[in-house]
């Protein structure tokens, strides 16, 4: 856990006053809603269709349990009673009252949370890998540069109105569960052959209506030059950026048009200019960042407890759980274990006040009062003894949150679509809700493995649907729902966006057509373990399209 100073926490407390003096002014008419618009956003506050939504950020993912029980008790006194985790590492509440909205958010301060550059054309919530510090093989722990990246990007006056909104990601392992590829700038740590650590710099990535996969720029960017570097393709973008056409704003449009050797050399001239200036990092900096992160006393633990290996010999349900939900953790003795937020039937990635309460109390606990908030719209415990899982899991399935489906057909990534947003064109949840009951059947889901199924309610593509081993994205019709599928994308490590296979099917047919591309894949898999991605690679889409739509 990272512990926030007295600079921090005075920044926050004077946003909470100046956003309450702003809300007074917009309650009063002294502001219009155009006026107020720019404003509500730079605190994370957008205009839904029923009301207003307040996203909060969760920076790299981590929480304490006090800030947890802090965003329990948000959801229970401000909003409907429940939060809604996002693919970017935030918590959204639907149904906040404007004028209740500085209350929420002093209370949210007075933790260290707030709404600070969740929306609007600045840099976002810097996010990374949900095991951060724990996963084994990990370089290093990536929250510390996304901590200092943090801290030089909020309310950087340089980079507060670029042309678009801009979102970083970090990774320091082999596998990518930061998804670095879809972000417009993607860090990824590593050493280089003289064995130093470093950054790869990607660039360009993203979704939405043209959707682009991340070019790498710079293969090895040492620590000293991370800021300046990340700098230097700020003041390109800043620069060259569009800013007469929303939709060619983003990064991924300048790189595609300049070219990504062109880019990379505009952003070299840039940096080579400045690399020797404030922004070269001293060690002693790194240094103080470094110490203010704190970590678990770990104890000399049995990787192979009694406790663990009667309870998976005794109950097959904790079995089942403990192979699907549990992880490898750095530590022997140690696990580290994904909640899953995806019920059978329920809006993915909701969690109830009650439950959010019950899971800091289970932190406490069981994970040194840690929680973590992952891309895929669920959570995790990462410092869990293997002893305590049993325990753990009986406490996890009372409050509901132990459904052994993470990285199964289930575990379905949507965003809040027609039902909350105004951007819409289509429903998201109830799809990830009849999907859910349609593949319900664990064994069935444990046949199919490991199957991302992304859902959007529109191009803006908020449910990453380009990136899904199966991809949903709702379009309107006539004044209808209708849904284009893709299949074969992904957004680890080898991310590639996914091929449409057909014209778009209405709003009655989807689950239908989900399941006969699962039914093609079970039929045409190579062998057991080969995997829905690996299937579609080989064989393209053509057998999937001609089994989807035969009898349409």
């Amino acid at each position: 856990m990272y512990a926030y100073d007295e600079i921090d926490r005075t920044l926050v407390n004077e946003r909470v006053s100046e956003f309450r003096d702003q809300v007074k002014r917009r309650l009063s008419g002294e502001l219009t809603e155009d006026e107020f618009k720019s404003l509500r956003l730079m605190n994370g506050v957008y205009l839904q269709l029923h009301a207003y939504m307040l996203r909060i950020a969760i920076p790299y993912g981590t929480l304490s349990s006090p800030q947890l029980r802090k965003l329990a008790h948000v959801a229970r006194r401000y909003d409907r009673g429940y939060g809604h985790f996002t693919t970017r590492q935030n918590i959204q509440y639907n149904w906040i009252k404007l004028a209740e909205l500085p209350d929420a958010l002093e209370d949210l301060a007075s933790v260290g949370i707030h709404g600070m550059q969740t929306s609007g054309n600045c840099i976002r919530n810097i996010t990374t890998d949900q095991w951060a510090g724990v996963a084994p093989g990990e370089v290093e722990d990536p929250r510390i540069w996304a901590e200092i990246l943090r801290q030089y990007s909020t309310m950087h006056p340089e980079f507060s109105f670029l042309p678009r909104k801009f979102k970083i990601a970090i990774t320091a392992s082999d596998h990518d569960r930061a998804a670095i590829k879809i972000h417009d700038i993607g860090l990824r740590i590593l050493k280089n052959a003289k064995g130093e650590t470093g950054f790869e710099v990607l660039v360009g990535g993203g979704l939405g209506r043209t959707p682009f996969i991340a070019k790498t720029i710079k293969p090895f960017v040492s620590h000293r030059d991370i800021l300046s570097y990340v700098e230097a393709i700020l003041r390109v973008y800043n620069q060259y950026g569009r800013r007469d056409n929303i939709y060619k704003a983003r990064i991924k449009i300048l790189v595609h048009e300049l070219g990504i050797e062109k880019f990379a050399q505009e952003v070299e001239d840039e940096w080579l200019q400045m690399r020797d200036g404030i922004l070269a990092l001293d060690e002693a900096v790194v240094a103080d960042i470094r110490s203010r992160f704190t970590y678990p006393d770990y104890q000399k633990l049995s990787d192979d407890p009694e406790e663990l290996r009667k309870a998976k010999a005794s109950d097959p349900r904790f079995a089942m759980w403990l192979g699907n939900s549990v992880a490898p953790h750095r530590e022997s003795g140690y696990s580290i274990v994904t909640l899953s937020l995806k019920p059978v039937g329920a809006p993915p990635g909701d969690a109830t006040a009650e439950q959010m309460d019950a899971i800091a109390d289970l932190a406490d606990k069981y994970s040194f009062g840690e929680i973590r908030v992952g891309h895929e719209q669920n959570l995790a415990l990462p410092n869990v003894a293997k002893k305590d899982l049993p325990a753990l899991w009986r406490a996890l399935d009372k409050i509901g949150v132990a459904t052994p489906n993470v990285n199964l057909v289930t575990d379905i990534i949507a965003c809040p679509g027609l039902d909350y947003c105004s951007l819409a064109n289509a429903r998201s949840i109830p799809i990830a809700q009849e999907l859910t009951r349609r593949f319900a059947n664990p064994e069935l889901a444990a046949l199919i493995g490991k199957l991302h199924i992304n859902i959007s309610g529109c191009i803006n593509a908020c449910g990453h649907h380009h990136v899904g081993h199966i991809g949903i994205l709702g379009v309107e019709k006539n004044n209808e729902e209708f849904y284009q599928i893709t299949i074969g994308g992904r957004a680890d490590e080898h991310a590639e966006m996914g091929t449409l296979i057909g014209p778009a099917v209405p709003f009655a047919e989807v689950a239908d057509v989900i399941e006969d591309i699962v039914e093609a894949y079970l039929a045409l898999r190579a062998r057991p373990d080969e995997t829905f991605v690996e299937t579609v690679k080989r064989l393209g889409v053509t057998p999937f399209k001609e089994r989807v739509y035969a009898t349409r």
